[in-house]
């Protein structure tokens, strides 16, 4: 914004970001160690299950499926889609979800710290994470206005879960990236009724209005919808970052020392960029 406002010399570079639309939110999404843009093929998401094969996996499983129940139970969630349904669910569901990213990058760090050894970049990952739930929620508060009650549930939900997995991660770390893990799985889940729901919803309904809307123009910046990006493809945006989320806890439950984090690394990476290198060649 220096740059910009260099060449604009009739206005600093907090006014240049205000002709920009950039706001004092710019740097939510600009300040981001990863590009939230995501391609065709990678918005295609799957719908997948770890089976788990010790008793940490089979107790982070349950553990789930308890935590689950209650969260149904407390946001009212029957199984019919609304837009006040929705709203509700995943409001609450993004406050808690941004706590395990935090809490292990920051445990993580303190390790680091006390052995001075590297991390493998899995805390600055972890962080990556917690910020990335966080956006999902500052984009959903755009939409609907949480009352006293949710705000209050938001809350207890914080010191009760945040206290739990803080001494839970000291205790077992691989306990706790299981249970996130199996609580992305559930999130894709939804997230995957919700899209469907929008899709299907006969036209002129409530639900069939998120096919056209805007979405809250910090989602369309962060996750580079483009100016007139609707609500659809925001929610296939967010299911694209749960995915993520899934597979990475996934891997750090069962990941030894030495290794490195999944997002982020070299050998990942080149692989990646070969493959494509190859599969352009192919299509020519």
């Amino acid at each position: 914004l220096d740059t910009v406002a260099k060449n604009n010399p009739e206005g600093t570079s907090d006014e240049v970001a205000k002709k920009l639309g950039i706001g004092s939110c710019g740097a939510e999404y600009i300040l981001g160690s990863k590009t939230h843009a995501y391609t065709p093929d990678q918005l295609a998401i799957e719908l997948t299950h770890k089976p788990p094969t010790d008793f940490t996996g089979k107790l982070s499983l349950q553990a789930v499926k308890a935590v689950r129940y209650l969260f149904d139970v407390a946001t009212g969630w029957r199984g019919e889609i609304q837009p006040n349904n929705v709203m509700n669910r995943v409001l609450f569901l993004e406050t808690i979800a941004a706590v395990p990213g935090m809490v292990a990058g920051i445990l993580r760090h303190f390790k680091s710290l006390r052995s001075m050894e590297r991390d493998g970049g899995m805390l600055n990952m972890f962080l990556e994470e917690a910020l990335n739930e966080r956006m999902h929620l500052l984009t959903f508060v755009k939409m609907k206005d949480p009352g006293l009650l949710l705000r209050g549930a938001v809350l207890g939900g914080q010191v009760g879960f945040g206290t739990f997995y803080g001494l839970a991660y000291i205790v077992s770390p691989k306990f706790c990236h299981s249970f996130v893990g199996y609580v992305e799985e559930e999130a894709c889940a939804t997230y995957t009724k919700i899209i469907k729901a929008i899709e299907e919803a006969p036209e002129g309904s409530e639900m069939a209005k998120w096919r056209t809307e805007t979405a809250p123009e910090i989602g369309r910046s962060y996750w580079h919808l483009g100016e007139h990006g609707t609500v659809l493809e925001l929610m296939y945006a967010i299911r694209a970052d749960e995915a993520e989320h899934r597979d990475v806890n996934h891997y750090a439950s069962a990941m030894k020392k030495g290794d490195l984090a999944p997002v982020g690394n070299p050998k990942k990476q080149v692989d990646m960029a070969l493959k494509k290198y190859v599969k352009d060649l192919m299509t020519v």
